[in-house]
């Protein structure tokens, strides 16, 4: 193995080396937070002024980092931040974790990362490990970040710098599982770029997975979120298919998944949200287009998923309708912003969608989320509201999107308000007294 690798890798395994992580949000700050826990010296790379103070001041605006365990690493001088990207040459091993959402057709946004690469490529330097850890296409680390690095030929590959890819595997509110226990999936441009990125990772994973190449860990990330999307929408379309046909979905669901082999659960609800179900797909969807081959099966799972929030705004109506009420001028409660239970994420939120779709046809929309005190959609500023009495008499229909831990769902219940429980919960709760509720 070359010099520069084996310098690099007994760097990192005495923690004398400098570790950078650009991005300080869902992704880059609990990853950042557990390599200054295993010793390291960590450097935080961040465009928001807000973000890098924060972390400065030893203030968690993660759910996933406890405020008191981000203080203890700052104070310990093992972490700090730093606006924008002139320090990036400083720094041994860098974990790049920019966001790659989709641009208004639907195909990938990858200029944040391009933006950093250029930045890295005017600072990169001979001992430098460089791993990229956004969602993306397979092909990007390597067509994108790899002629950049090497341009002008100063430096060569796996010579002089070391170049990886490795998918984060984050899941907000998890309690379970961490960064810690999660398997960390790694493949190299080279089979020295990946050992020196096994290294890395092997000081804060108990397993580091790895793969043949960058493609084959890029496509792993697509793959994992591809796999929960066609199978949420079956499990959605199989909720349209049960109402049609006047039977419980949820029923239907437990009685199969009591089957020991060849079934694997997922359940119904009001759309995807967050950072990777609803986008994922599309990057392979993409990538496959410009290879003449069309994905179909991704591309109608991200269609019949897409129309959920539409579904259930239909589905208030009925309930209104059936209560010999239009929607204009009818008060909704929607309860849970975030995209799932006990976070605080609207990324993506279906939620979001199914206020816009009630609003746009008159009805007085108002939400309730523990965790999401006020929210700005479209250009509209909403503030949560409390969830009692007063709110629940003002509610001609309530409509649970988010199953909160923290939620009162036996007074949603005593309210006696049309119920559209698209998450199951208030059966899960009290199956006793939920046989009048209706749920998708």
């Amino acid at each position: 193995m070359a010099d520069q690798a084996q310098s690099l890798i007994r760097k990192i395994e005495t923690r004398d080396a400098l570790v950078g992580v650009v991005g300080l949000g869902y992704v880059g700050l609990p990853l950042a937070v557990e390599f200054a826990q295993a010793g390291f010296s960590v450097l935080g790379f961040e465009v928001s002024s807000k973000k890098a103070e924060a972390v400065n001041r030893g203030h968690s605006y993660v759910g996933d980092v406890p405020g008191e365990q981000l203080a203890s690493v700052v104070q310990a001088g093992r972490l700090s931040a730093t606006l924008g990207y002139e320090r990036l040459g400083e720094v041994d091993a860098l974990c790049v974790c920019v966001p790659t959402p989709l641009n208004k057709t639907g195909d990938p946004d990858v200029s944040y990362i391009i933006s950093v690469t250029e930045s890295i490529r005017m600072t990169v330097r001979p001992g430098q490990l460089i791993v990229l850890e956004s969602t993306t296409y397979p092909g990007t680390t390597r067509e994108l970040l790899l002629p950049a690095l090497t341009q002008g030929g100063r430096l060569k590959v796996a010579t002089d710098f070391f170049l990886a890819f490795s998918p984060e595997r984050v899941d907000p509110g998890n309690q379970v599982w961490t960064i810690r226990n999660t398997p960390k999936v790694v493949g190299g441009i080279t089979p020295s770029c990946t050992e020196v990125a096994r290294t890395l990772y092997a000081t804060i994973v108990d397993h580091v997975v790895v793969v043949s190449s960058t493609e084959a860990a890029e496509l792993t990330k697509l793959l994992e979120n591809t796999f929960r999307s066609v199978n949420i929408a079956l499990a959605n379309e199989m909720a349209i298919v049960c109402d049609k046909l006047g039977v419980d979905v949820w029923e239907v669901i437990a009685a199969a998944s009591s089957k020991p082999f060849g079934f694997m659960k997922f359940t119904p609800g009001p759309g995807l949200g967050g950072h990777c179900i609803p986008v994922d797909p599309h990057y392979l969807s993409w990538k496959m287009k410009t290879l003449d081959y069309k994905t179909r099966l991704v591309e109608l799972a991200s269609e019949i998923n897409a129309e959920m929030p539409r579904y259930v705004a239909e589905k208030a109506a009925d309930l209104l309708n059936q209560s010999g009420k239009p929607v204009k001028g009818s008060g909704v409660l929607v309860v849970g912003a975030a995209y799932k239970r006990d976070t605080d994420d609207t990324r993506e939120s279906p939620a979001l969608d199914i206020i816009r779709l009630l609003a746009e046809k008159g009805a007085k929309v108002t939400y309730h989320d523990p965790l999401v005190p006020s929210l700005r959609h479209e250009g509209q500023d909403l503030e949560s509201v409390s969830l009692d009495d007063q709110q629940l008499a003002a509610a001609d229909v309530v409509v649970i999107v988010t199953d909160h831990s923290d939620v009162d769902y036996d007074l949603i219940r005593r309210a006696a308000r049309p119920v559209l429980d698209t998450r199951n919960v208030l059966q899960r709760e009290a199956p006793e007294t939920a046989a009048a509720a209706a749920s998708e």
